[in-house]
């Protein structure tokens, strides 16, 4: 039993090996770097499906890295400090300095909202005054209703993630962050995998590097600048006019700011239309004259020193990126959308830098063969 055993198995291992050697001439290698390539294709994007719904802490460690890397060297070359307590150090920063002000956000919301629902016969009183001064002035009856119903719409795109979605955020937060430590733990491997599969050349590759740089700096600490002045400003705006409510305002004018030219007056313009209906002429005035030439046109000085030393971009991929952002990332659009839409543009730029290189080369060999 045993000889018809081991003869028998011995005749399955010499059918297996003439199986392999028939399968490996049924494809030559450029075949077979094809089908492991249309593989690689699929299982691609079978992963980045999955990843879809991550996608905004995936951006969110990008920028963080980006940003906050030159922090990374003075710690831990200047400083000598480890590399784990620097990444420590670096995210407990990162969200005392930009997660804490969107909580704070959120919970001013609702809190507002709170107050108006408890009130609601004086709002009710409010915007028929303002329905009437609209009607008369500007020839605009029922203007409330028609904005309040074009702000659900915004605001339902705008806040879902943080008066819905607590868990959407903690769990956001706790990929960014834990990508972000082994991105800095690991910075060298990091970078050079980047380097060694980026489709760049080396040059181009550096290039790139670079303007992703800038183009972050610009987008989130030089929009993010201008947000933080024309919020102070509506703040101390409605202080010295006297309406109610400045701080909360101020903050709502932050993050309506990354909208260029028309963000901050969302609040003052509103706030001037409401102070006059009430008849306080002289705050609503005054509110508006100073929302025009201060709040309005700091932006275009700071826009200005920002284009100087780092970059600029430009207000309509930055209202463009708005729209395709929130949709996608809710409040977080106000800064990935532009981003990521100014990344797109970028990469463009690159593939058609490289593209001339390489058609200019090819002329040059050209020229030498004749």
């Amino acid at each position: 039993m045993s000889a018809f055993f081991i003869k028998n198995l011995g005749i399955a291992l010499l059918l297996s090996i003439s199986l392999a050697k028939y399968m490996s001439t049924l494809y030559n290698y450029k075949q077979r770097n094809l089908i492991v390539l249309v593989i690689l294709i699929v299982l691609g994007a079978l992963v980045l499906y999955s990843l879809r719904s991550i996608a905004g802490s995936i951006l969110s460690t990008i920028v963080m890295y980006t940003i906050f890397r030159p922090f990374f060297f003075f710690l831990t070359d200047r400083w000598l400090w480890k590399r784990s307590i620097a990444a420590i150090t670096i995210i407990l920063t990162s969200f005392l300095i930009i997660v804490l002000p969107f909580l704070t956000l959120s919970m001013l919301v609702i809190d507002k909202v709170a107050e108006f629902q408890k009130d609601s016969i004086k709002l009710k009183v409010l915007i028929h005054r303002i329905d009437d001064f609209a009607g008369s002035t500007i020839n605009q009856p029922k203007l409330v209703e028609k904005v309040m119903v074009k702000g659900n719409e915004y605001m339902s795109d705008l806040f879902p993630s943080i008066l819905t979605g607590a868990a959407d955020i903690l769990l956001g937060l706790v990929i960014m962050y834990f990508l972000l430590y082994f991105m800095f733990v690991q910075r060298e491997q990091f970078e050079q995998g980047l380097m060694k599969y980026s489709p760049f050349r080396e040059q181009n590759a550096l290039r790139f590097a670079t303007e992703l740089k800038n183009t972050t700096y610009s987008n989130v600490l030089g929009q993010g600048f201008i947000a933080v002045v024309q919020g102070a400003l509506v703040s101390i705006g409605f202080f010295i006019f006297g309406i109610k409510d400045a701080i909360f305002w101020g903050v709502i004018s932050t993050f309506l700011s990354f909208l260029p030219v028309v963000g901050a007056p969302i609040v003052f313009i509103p706030a001037s239309i409401i102070e006059i209906a009430n008849g306080h002429s002289t705050a609503g005035w005054g509110m508006l004259i100073y929302g025009i030439v201060v709040v309005t046109n700091i932006d275009n000085v700071i826009r200005f020193i920002i284009a100087k030393r780092v970059a600029d971009t430009h207000p309509i991929i930055t209202v463009i990126g708005v729209i395709i952002g929130i949709p996608i990332f809710g409040i977080l659009g106000l800064v990935f959308g532009p981003l990521l839409l100014s990344y797109f543009i970028l990469t463009i730029r690159i593939y058609e830098t490289s593209k001339l290189a390489t058609e200019r080369l090819e002329r040059i060999r050209t020229t030498e063969e004749e």
